[in-house]
């Protein structure tokens, strides 16, 4: 389709969450009830905004960062995100039943072969011809998908908000919506980070890491602090304990993890073993931290 990219998918489920009830206000209950984080990621988050401005550019919904926002304290202002604005979109029964008819064949459909042309087509037609008529068309306008495009864009008008330049700013991502940020800010001097990252990512990185919970990205933090990229880099190079202890990190930080610099030699090294260990690594609840 033209102009698609990678976020664009938020469009067309949210025609199908209106059809089974959900609202902006359900949306942001069960994000809060429900939200999945790594183990340590609210006292990361917490702990980097207390060395240098912290902001969080997501493809998510709306309501979901706002739960993520009141759960670490800060301000909306430093939250980019996908927006939803669908006060004034109705749907009349046909067509919540038509969207439940569709919902209801897509995942009966199971995992699609890659040369299941006929399948592929019929998706095609369902989710770009059928769903860009009236009224659903009308949901799709609504949703505003912060994608690679706009992460890169979002870092770029951070960085002049803030008065930095690229080069001060460190940027992490794991998914293909990261492509583009990560890229710039790699090509501008900064730190770009693949944190437990798909192959996508990998590639417009500098550093990847790999690990089960938010410290490292904490002692990156310290670490650029002290003396930006080139510290960094030095410190990847060097990772072990007593070398982080004599840079200064605070040994609470310290954790267990895989970090490389990624040259094109071991790319497909760390893509492997990315891809591996993202299937390993589980979110915890909020609600079971107690």
């Amino acid at each position: 389709m033209k102009d698609y990219e990678a976020g664009f998918t938020l469009r067309l489920v949210m025609p199908f969450l209106l059809a089974y009830g959900l609202d902006i206000q359900k949306m942001f209950h069960f994000s809060f009830e429900r939200l999945t984080l790594m183990p340590r990621a609210i006292e990361a988050m917490r702990a980097i905004r207390g060395l240098m401005p912290l902001f969080v550019i997501s493809t998510s919904y709306q309501p979901y960062l706002k739960a993520l926002a009141g759960l670490i304290g800060l301000s909306w202002e430093c939250i980019v995100c996908t927006k939803i604005s669908l006060e004034n979109v109705k749907l009349d029964e046909r067509i919540v039943r038509r969207l439940r008819e569709i919902a209801e064949w897509v995942i009966s459909l199971g995992e699609i072969e890659e040369f299941d042309f006929d399948t592929i087509n019929r998706l095609n037609e369902v989710f770009f011809k059928e769903f860009f008529e009236e009224p659903i068309v009308q949901i799709m306008k609504g949703v505003h998908p912060i994608g690679s495009k706009g992460k890169r864009a979002a870092v770029i008008e951070i960085a002049k908000r803030t008065g930095s330049s690229l080069e001060e700013v460190i940027y992490v991502g794991d998914s293909i919506t990261d492509c583009e940020a990560l890229r710039e800010v790699r090509l501008s001097g900064g730190l770009a980070i693949a944190f437990n990252p798909n192959r996508y990512a990998l590639q417009e990185a500098e550093v990847v890491c790999l690990s089960e919970d938010a410290s490292p990205l904490v002692v990156f933090g310290y670490l650029f602090l002290k003396g930006g990229k080139e510290e960094v880099i030095k410190a990847v190079m060097n990772w072990n304990e007593q070398y982080l202890l004599k840079r200064g990190v605070p040994p609470e930080w310290l954790t267990k993890g895989e970090v490389g610099l990624i040259e094109r030699e071991n790319l497909e090294f760390w893509t492997l073993r990315s891809e591996s260990f993202r299937k390993e690594v589980r979110g915890v609840k909020i609600g079971e931290l107690g």
